[in-house]
């Protein structure tokens, strides 16, 4: 179900209980399936929130790969990928669609050269492997924004499930490789 059914599906819920609501309280405040009416649809948003809350990655202290200055660049590429899930989920509209992964993929362009850079400048024996997994990412990406034209929802969830999937992989993956020989080299 897309995102546009499954919203207008909890509109008219919504709509429904108010509705129902206020014919239970026009016909007589007391009745107990009015007040569990009225505790339904107070619960409905707090719900909502809890189970699209789901969709977004939180920063954990496991994530560190023990660099400062990575860890911020990884915590920036959270809030940018959390960006494009929201802009996906709450259908923002074509622009800010575009606008946000279009920054995504300019900051993770932007964090591989930083990356790439100390891990060449400091003699990283598997750098070549690294940039090659850098280089697989990015062309997955460019082949999603290529279907963009054809299902933009599709296009756009996509994008934003296979970078939150890659970036925790590759965080706790091959990124965590790299820092202990980066940290003996001094870099901090």
């Amino acid at each position: 179900m897309n995102q546009h059914m499954r919203m207008f599906g909890i509109a008219l819920l919504m709509l429904s209980l108010i509705t129902a609501v206020i014919l239970g309280l026009l016909a007589g405040p007391k009745s107990p399936l009015t007040w569990v009416l009225v505790a339904i649809l107070v619960a409905i948003p707090f719900i909502h929130r809890k189970l699209s809350a789901k969709h977004f990655i939180v920063w954990k202290d496991e994530y560190s790969v023990g660099l400062d200055s990575i860890d911020q660049q990884h915590r920036k590429l959270i809030n940018l990928i959390n960006q494009l899930t929201t802009a996906v989920d709450y259908s923002t509209g074509e622009d800010f669609e575009r606008d946000a992964l279009a920054e995504l993929v300019d900051y993770t362009k932007t964090h591989f050269t930083f990356e790439e850079g100390l891990m060449e400048d400091n003699g990283y024996p598997d750098f070549e492997a690294h940039r090659a997994q850098h280089r697989v990412m990015i062309a997955e990406v460019e082949a999603v924004l290529a279907e963009y034209e054809k299902d933009h929802d599709l296009a756009m969830r996509r994008a934003a499930d296979y970078l939150k999937e890659w970036l925790i992989n590759h965080i706790n993956g091959t990124d965590k490789q790299y820092s202990s020989f980066l940290i003996g080299k001094g870099v901090n």
